[in-house]
């Protein structure tokens, strides 16, 4: 089974959703003593982590990265991939795919078809 990384909230993608929706959560990117640190090792928000660099393939802040970890939400239902690619069709950044469209019913970014909903990050194998 894929280790769990984080939860993202709406608060990162959509920022005037929410604020700090789940600060005391340690799987949630808000706590910046839990997932969201910068000092975790394998953490997204590490700069020098395979996640969260801006050289590595793996990475969500790489805008070339073609394994940027997979949105899923708490049903189970793939949302996407965590990645700044505006090119990617599954990347949450592309205006015009599935997934970054924010009239897509597959879109985190939809605000409404994603309200008070909690998405999980797992990295590509």
């Amino acid at each position: 089974m894929k280790r769990l990384f984080s939860v993202i909230v709406l608060s990162l993608l959509i920022p005037a959703v929410a604020f700090a929706a789940c600060p005391y959560d340690y799987n949630c990117l808000d706590n910046k003593y839990g997932a969201g640190s910068p000092y975790k090792s394998d953490g997204l928000m590490n700069p020098y982590s395979q996640y969260g660099s801006p050289y590595s393939n793996k990475s969500w802040t790489n805008p070339y990265a073609t394994e940027a970890p997979k949105i899923y939400d708490s049903q189970g239902n793939y949302k996407g991939k965590l990645s700044t690619n505006p090119y990617d069709s599954d990347s949450i950044s592309n205006p015009y795919g599935r997934h970054g469209n924010p009239y897509s019913s597959d879109s985190i970014r939809n605000p409404y078809t994603n309200q008070n909903k909690e998405f999980y990050v797992f990295p590509q194998k």
